[in-house]
């Protein structure tokens, strides 16, 4: 080979080498970001999202919180990976699915929701849209007690985890979901084939999670998963048993951190390979403790984007206790590390 063609074959991998860093640091399909306009707030900032007094003439898509900590959020399936331009790929009519405690109950189509539940038509403002939007959607309430007949179940004292297609994960209540005012969407009105949502122009069909209510405008309290996959009666402690911190003492600033984990962190980010798939996990095959320094840790939580431009939400609300709590748990998980990829 001569010495030209191997300066140009080194130059290649360099540069081959430096578009994977690259896109290693890209950040994911935002979903759970605070908009950037005037509005809604994200998970973490402990403030409430207040519609304003008129429609905003912008039909702006806005992102939702992606994750909370100094490490990029990983690719996710199932959302639009193209450039804020690029139009959403389109959707199959899909199904949905209603598990209970990992049991497939039912798996129903758009047909089958449809005939089971009325749809209705309303219009509300939407968190996300930052404006007033139009869905046709199918009551929540009416949705389960179809979903769960047969199983015997109190719905409304039983605990739910919702999942997304990219895997936005989110535990919730019985007693918050069928409170009243949540809606599965099913189409967009306002705009046939579904307004994209995001920055990255995400479809958020074939089922939308909405609250109809002016009272459920907070995202921190009223999550709204898009391309919503699986509805599933599950404990947390069930279901993400290798993210409790075990053996700690009652009181506990470990303790105390994994309550702020378990309530704006989780839906995004996994400890042990349990939990959301929109960050990436915090424990293992590393703790993140382990590899960054405590105060980068929590300055980054508190404001992402005095480090970098990207996806990840601000937590403004978060006292400096909250954020010791953190890391104290952080640090507590570091010494309980279960790697599936790892035996």
């Amino acid at each position: 080979m001569s010495r030209r063609a191997e300066g140009a074959r080194r130059t290649a991998a360099l540069l081959a080498a430096a578009l994977a860093l690259a896109a290693c640091d890209e950040p994911a399909p935002p979903r759970h970001e605070r908009p950037a306009s005037s509005g809604p707030t994200t998970r973490g900032t402990g403030a409430s999202a207040t519609p304003p007094g008129s429609a905003t003439p912008s039909a702006t898509a806005t992102p939702r919180p992606a994750t909370a900590t100094p490490e990029g959020p990983r690719t996710a399936s199932g959302t639009a990976s193209g450039a804020a331009s690029a139009e959403p790929e389109p959707l199959g009519p899909g199904a949905l699915e209603l598990r209970n405690r990992g049991k497939l109950v039912r798996r129903l189509d758009m047909a089958a929701l449809v005939a089971a539940v009325k749809p209705e038509e309303w219009s509300a403002y939407d968190a996300y849209y930052q404006r007033q939007k139009t869905f046709r959607a199918l009551e929540l309430g009416a949705l389960l007690a179809v979903g769960f007949a047969g199983e015997g179940l109190d719905l409304r004292r039983e605990q739910f985890v919702l999942r997304a297609r990219d895997g936005f994960t989110v535990p919730i209540a019985g007693e918050k979901l069928l409170e009243g005012g949540a809606y599965v969407a099913i189409a967009d009105v306002d705009v046939p084939g579904w307004e994209p949502i995001g920055p990255q122009r995400a479809n958020p069909g074939p089922f939308y999670l909405v609250w109809r209510k002016p009272g459920q405008q907070d995202l921190e309290s009223y999550p709204r998963p898009w391309q919503l996959a699986t509805i599933e009666v599950a404990s947390f402690e069930d279901t993400f048993p290798l993210t409790v911190p075990k053996g700690e003492p009652e009181g506990s600033a470990a303790l105390a951190g994994f309550a702020i984990f378990r309530e704006q962190c989780i839906r995004c980010h996994a400890i042990n390979q349990q939990g959301g798939r929109i960050g990436p996990d915090l424990n293992v095959p590393r703790s993140i403790v382990d590899y960054r320094p405590v105060d980068q840790i929590k300055a980054y939580i508190r404001d992402p984007r005095t480090f970098r431009y990207s996806n990840m939400p601000s937590h403004p609300a978060l006292t400096e206790a909250d954020l010791d709590g953190l890391v104290a748990y952080f640090r507590a998980m570091s010494t309980r590390q279960h790697d599936p990829a790892r035996p």
